[in-house]
């Protein structure tokens, strides 16, 4: 990405991470609430079980209380990763839906001609530039396909967060 285009797109990237971050918050916690809730019902059964298993002999009994006690673990952290993707996607889809809106604001052509300028020198002379309806422009020469429509270089700047989206469910 140019610096036009990263300077063009900081206010937007920085509203939809505040959104996001919000998003991302309240879906971990929906996810936590209910890993934890899980883990209560698995300890209750863990313990029951292993009440059980002392009266047929404490031998008997750890083995039991280990594998179920791994089992809950191993749930719930299915439930947490689980609701990170979940939150990683919705944030994805976010950036995406309010990237679409830019067509609309009044600095839009500038941004349109500075991807433009941007797609012609990565496709080479003789490209033929294309607008796309979702925004944004391709460029296609014979060899080369360069793709700079808003919903692809929304998707690559959340891809280019890594691991800093982390950062908007880790407390």
């Amino acid at each position: 990405m140019t610096d036009q285009v990263e300077q063009a797109l900081a206010p937007v990237r920085a509203h939809l991470l505040n959104g996001a971050s919000t998003e991302v918050s309240r879906i971990l916690a929906e996810a936590r609430a209910q890993a934890d809730a899980i883990l209560q019902q698995v300890r209750q059964g863990a313990a029951d079980t292993v009440g059980r298993a002392q009266a047929q002999g404490e031998a008997d009994a750890a083995p039991a209380a280990a594998a179920e006690c791994s089992r809950a673990r191993d749930q719930a952290r299915s439930i947490v990763l689980g609701a990170r993707r979940t939150a990683y996607q919705d944030l994805r889809a976010q950036v995406i839906a309010a990237v679409g809106g830019l067509r609309t604001e009044p600095g839009y052509q500038r941004l349109l001609s500075s991807l433009v300028i941007m797609a012609t020198r990565a496709a080479g002379p003789g490209a033929v530039i294309t607008a796309s309806p979702d925004g944004g422009v391709v460029a296609r020469s014979p060899d080369v396909v360069v793709d700079c429509t808003l919903p692809t270089l929304a998707s690559r700047a959340v891809d280019e967060l890594g691991d800093r989206v982390r950062d908007l469910w880790t407390p």
